[in-house]
This record gives structure tokens, sequence and C-alpha cells, in this order.
């Protein structure tokens, strides 16, 4: 549910944080069309567009909870009642198989039919394959609680609510023409058509060239898949749009005041925009973020399934670090892949706990008031991710009760029951650090340098009176500068990483040795001088 206004009105108004800035410009927007005359329909329209070929992705759900940001930050600026359609292209024709689906050559004879006709390929009561990826959408939006209302293009088309639109669309065609002709290439513009037919011998959706455009009848006649001329009217559900006067035809028909969409459309915005403007309608306010890349730097697409999904996330890491990641620099590339997980949930475990100590004016430049739409939750974090993936790696537990006796060991109090978000970080631990950490460790042998040295630190713990994190971090940085690091403090702590945990970094020293025990540290690094994990490995 998205927060009631707050008392942060005023300094809303010059926050810096991305959405306040679009929502500004937003309202900027509607002032300008209430001066203009345009008349008012009594809220602001939010769209986002999710194309159903294949499966939804991160991406897909990065677009719902970024406008979702931006439509908290105009809720604070404004009382005006906002809604936040998501809107799905499924009356497109399926034009390729996508690679991640079962059985791909099952939907061979499908391929041009809208999505809604498609065959179900994942089985189960999905009337189609349209339906079946509608609902693994409104599945993730609905478990992360966004407030949207979902919207079928099929639905649309069919019920008669673009009709008025295509109508116009109908008319004006020459105009549309002159927007879509300098786009394409000769060959294209001798066929194209801003109107699709759906054969009414074949159900296919039809690339073909129109012989007659009536507009007086609201019709279109073309040659059939078999050859025959054949007229059908625009209307109802009989004709769809392609997809750049698609694009246009939905923000005048619904009168769409905020959409924003990626790299990739940033050079058709202009076309979409024109032909908004042809249809009636003002063109909203955009704002345009960059594409993710899979680990190999290639762009994350729902047909060839790359990169992760958004299951692949929440296996590993809660749904409000999901959402920082979307938060972050929208307008950088960014790599989308597991190794950014750990890191991301440690910054948003950081940002949550800077929230409680800082002023409002912060607040509202703290990514947590825009993952949480005003209300993030207090429960701190004592354990960060990172220190459970290490202390998983150290005690190799079988059931997550073995890492809490470490945990209520290092902070008495700090119970799995008044703790739920860190019970929750301690599963995402185990299960991250099974499939992805426990395969890639590497241990080597020590230096003769580093062996010394770690036998003495290892020495001191057993001796230590304390689980001060701070005393035993100060403890091994004064072992590592008098036994032959004191230049080079960076490789003494690695060294402690390769050698003894396998990896090349790791959490802070002290805070590692503080909740897994000095006695228990010191044990594991003599096994590790021992050779046992070389061995085993």
């Amino acid at each position: 549910m998205l927060a009631p206004l707050t008392a942060f009105r005023d300094i809303a108004a010059t926050a810096k944080a991305w959405p306040f800035e679009e929502a500004r410009k937003l309202l900027a927007r509607r002032e300008r069309r209430a001066a203009a005359g345009v008349p008012d329909k009594g809220h602001v329209l939010f769209e986002t567009g999710y194309g159903p070929s294949g499966l939804p992705h991160i991406g897909t759900f990065g677009e719902v909870a970024r406008t979702s940001m931006v439509r908290r930050a105009f809720q604070e600026l404004s009382d005006v009642p906002t809604k936040l359609l998501v809107f799905s292209d499924d009356m497109d024709g399926m034009r390729k198989i996508p690679d991640n689906v079962p059985d791909p050559a099952a939907l061979q004879p499908y391929l041009h039919l809208p999505l809604t006709s498609v065959p179900n390929p994942f089985g189960g009561d999905f009337a189609s394959f349209g339906h079946h990826n509608n609902a693994m959408l409104r599945r993730f939006l609905d478990v992360f609680g966004f407030d949207y209302e979902f919207a079928s293009a099929t639905d649309y088309y069919k019920a008669g609510r673009f009709d008025e639109v295509l109508l116009r669309a109908a008319e004006r065609f020459d105009d549309i023409m002159k927007v879509m002709l300098p786009t394409l290439g000769a060959e294209r513009q001798a066929t194209y058509s801003p109107f699709l037919p759906i054969s009414p011998t074949t159900g296919r959706v039809l690339y073909v060239p129109m012989k007659h455009v009536d507009a007086k009848a609201g019709t279109v006649t073309f040659d059939d898949e078999d050859g025959r001329e054949t007229t059908v009217p625009v209307t109802g559900g009989a004709c769809k749009l392609q997809w750049k006067p698609d694009f246009g035809m939905r923000w005048a028909a619904l009168d769409v005041d905020f959409e924003m969409f990626g790299k990739d459309h940033q050079t058709n915005a202009v076309v979409y925009d024109k032909i908004c403007e042809i249809l009636g309608g003002t063109a909203p306010q955009h704002y345009v973020y960059e594409l993710f890349l899979d680990e190999i730097g290639q762009k994350i697409s729902k047909s060839k399934g790359n990169g992760l999904s958004v299951d692949d996330w929440l296996t590993y890491a809660a749904p409000e670090s999901l959402a920082l990641f979307m938060f972050q620099k929208p307008r950088t590339a960014k790599k989308l892949y597991f190794d950014a997980i750990p890191k991301v949930v440690d910054d948003y475990a950081a940002l949550l706990d800077a929230y409680q100590r800082q002023s409002p004016a912060e607040q509202l430049e703290n990514p947590v008031w825009h993952i949480h739409a005003g209300l993030p939750p207090q429960e701190p974090w004592p354990v960060s991710f990172a220190l459970l993936l290490n202390l998983t790696a150290a005690s190799n537990p079988d059931s997550a009760d073995v890492l809490w006796g470490f945990i209520n060991a290092y902070r008495p109090g700090v119970t799995r029951e008044n703790y739920p978000a860190l019970d929750r970080l301690v599963g995402y631990a185990m299960r991250y650090y099974a499939d992805f950490v426990l395969p890639a460790k590497t241990y080597r042998a020590p230096t003769d340098e580093e062996r010394a040295g770690l036998e003495i630190l290892a020495t001191a713990l057993d001796a230590a009176e304390t689980t001060d994190s701070d005393t035993l971090q100060n403890l091994s940085f004064e072992i590592g500068k008098t036994n032959g690091f004191a230049d080079k403090l960076r490789d003494w702590f690695k060294a402690f990483y390769e050698v003894v945990l396998g990896e090349t970094q790791g959490p802070r020293f002290g805070s590692f040795a503080a909740l897994f025990g000095p006695k228990k540290t010191a044990a594991l690094i003599r096994e590790a001088l021992s050779g046992a994990f070389l061995k085993a490995a």
C-alpha cells in the first residue's frame, strides 16, 4: 500500500533524489495543461508497458518499481489522485518463438497469432501463452505490494476502449503515414500500414499493405492470407496498430501523464509523441532509463532468458534489495547478475540503519524512503550479509539454527523471533553460499611470512578474553604490522581470506572473529595452516 501524505511537502519541493525531480516536472506539466484549458480527468495516470512475448524479467519489475517511486514522490508534492496502469501488449503477434519455453517446436504452428491466442507451452490452467506471462508478472507485482491496475491490450481492443481513437486514426491515416514513412527503409515503405488487421480466416496478425482505408465507414481493406480481398472494421479488436503508432494511440486514448521506457526506445519517443498529438492527445512526460546487462555485457532479453529473473533474485535476497538496485543510477547501464546481490543487500542494510538518524531532508534523499513508499521498517540488521556468508563458510552449517547460535552469542537478545528480517537473511545467505560461494572456493597455501603471522594471530586469539569486534580488529592490525605487513596490511587480510576462507575478499576481520568466536577463529586458522582445506579441495 502507498503511504499517506506526510509532513515533508516543503522539503520535497527541493529534494534532489531523481523521483522528486521527475515528480516536480510532472506537476509543472499538469499546471501547463490547466493553463492551456486541457480538460482535467481528475487524476494523474502513470503507465508502464509489458511485452509478454517472454517471461517477465527484472527489467519489467524495475519499470514498475521506478514508476511507483515517481508516483510516490508526486503524492508528496500534490493532493491530486494518482493511478498506475500496468499495460500488457498481449495482442501482439508472436513473431518468434522464445528460447526459454518447453518444446519450442510445438509453438511453430502458432507464429503470428496474438499472444493471447497462442497455447500455453507451460501447461496449467492459463488460457494462452499471453495469459500465462501476464499472470507471472502480476504474481510478482502482488508479492511486492505494488498498487496498480492491470490492463490487457486484447481486452481493451476487443471491448472497444480504443475505438474512438482508432476511428480517428483512420481519419488521420495520411498524417500518421507522414510521420512513419521517413523512419522506414524503401522496401518497408512500400508495404507499411499502421493498421495490422487480424485475419478472419487464420487469426494471425497481418503485416500487409492497405488497399483502402475508409474513414467514414471505419474500415480497412487488404488481401487476406488466402489472396481474397477482405474488409474489416478498425474497431472491436478486428485490427490493432503497429507498435510505434500503438504507443501514441494508447497515450491519446488513456490520457497518460507519465511513462518511462528503456534507452532502446529513446529514438522512437519523438514518433510516439507526434502520433499521440495527431490523435488528439498530449504526449506524456517521459523518463528514459539505461538497459540492464548480463555478466558478459549483453542486453538482458526476456526471449533469450539471459541475466536474472525476478525469481532468481528473490531466491537469494529480499525484494527491497532488488528495489534498491533499481533506484540506484537508473540512467547508467548496470550489469545484473548473481555477484551483484551481496553488495546490494548490505548497501540496503546500511541505508536503512542510517535512516533512523537522519533529518527529514536527508530521509527524502535516502533510497529506503522511496523503496518503502515513505514508511521504511525500523528493524535493524545487526549482522551483514557478507558476514553471514563468511560465517556460513567457516561453520558449514546444516541448518539455520547453527548460524543463530553464533548470532545469539555475538549479540545476546538478538533472536529469530524478534528479528524476522535477519532470520530471512540467514536463509538467503545459506542458499547463496551453497549455490555460488562454495563451488568457487579456492584455498591456497600460505607463504612462510603469512604462516608465521597467522600462527601468532591464532595464539593471540586463543588468549583473547573479549568478543568486541573493534578490539579484535586492532589485535589483527598490530600482529600484521609487527610481522612483516606494516606497509601492506591489505595483503595481510587478503592472506586470511585466501588461506583460511578460500575467497579473495571477505568481511572486516574483527567482525568475523567476534561473530565466529575468537577461539573458533583460532582453530579455523590452524586447520587451514595444517593443509586440511587444500587436501579436501
